[in-house]
């Protein structure tokens, strides 16, 4: 049986900062490498989406204004759509505005309130000041246990609701609001962070995690993944780790 994925990029022409479109190379290049068959579909303001057809979608970052355009877009079914894709347990990975677009809603800190999807329990409070830089996360075990290097960049302050665990635990930088260590989320098979850069290049343990977890909902268990030549991509991931490292 030949295995394949489809995975469905959301907003590509609007959410698409520091480079978060190479999150969607990255995922196709580890695919087609191991032979794994793969399609990759655009969806953006206007157009319907399927969320039968796809096993991974993603959602990358934006500025504050480009979340208030896509307001009205999701508020027309697709917001409906992507709360049932992640109740199906749908593999979603959400960057920065993505992961904040998927939650309750964003209060700016002058007090303007933005209800977004309620696909995931998290809320984000808007302040003056940005957290920004090179930061450095542990996932947790049940995201695959791994060191992630990344770039954030965001003044919203995220904090996680009961329902909602982190993504990992921050050993260098800021992470969600600075002052839990928590950072990203993960729901079901959401995976949710503030990492730029892009993320999945250089966290190829972490990409993998991601790929097997939507091979298995889709397929069951599975043969584990094929090794590949990571030498430039964890060359990559060292140098930053050994840089925040001594930070």
């Amino acid at each position: 049986m030949k295995l394949e994925l489809n995975i469905c990029h959301l907003y590509p022409d609007i959410l698409n900062l520091y480079g978060d479109r190479g999150n969607i190379i990255a995922m196709r290049r580890r695919l087609e490498s191991r032979g794994i068959g793969v399609t990759v579909d655009e969806c953006s303001i206007g157009q319907p989406i399927d969320i039968d057809k796809y096993d991974i979608f993603f959602i990358g970052g934006g500025q504050d204004f480009e979340q208030e355009v896509l307001l009205r877009d999701l508020a027309g079914g697709k917001g409906r759509d992507i709360r049932t894709a992640v109740e199906e347990d749908k593999v979603f990975l959400a960057i920065c505005g993505g992961y904040q677009m998927l939650g309750q809603y964003y209060k700016t800190w002058d007090g303007t309130q933005l209800d977004f999807i309620g696909a995931i329990d998290v809320h984000t409070i808007g302040a003056k000041e940005r957290l920004i830089g090179n930061y450095m996360f542990q996932t947790t075990p049940e995201s695959g246990g791994t060191m992630v290097v990344g770039f954030e960049n965001h003044s919203g302050k995220t904090y996680l609701g009961e329902s909602v665990a982190p993504l990992g635990m921050v050993v260098s930088g800021f992470g969600n609001n600075g002052e839990d260590q928590t950072e990203g989320a993960r729901y079901k098979n959401v995976f949710a962070t503030y990492s730029h850069g892009s993320l999945l290049p250089k966290n190829p343990v972490l990409c993998d995690f991601i790929l097997k977890t939507a091979l298995e909902r889709k397929y069951g268990a599975v043969e584990p993944l094929e090794i590949l030549d990571d030498t430039l991509e964890n060359s990559a991931h060292d140098y930053m780790q050994r840089r925040l490292s001594k930070a």
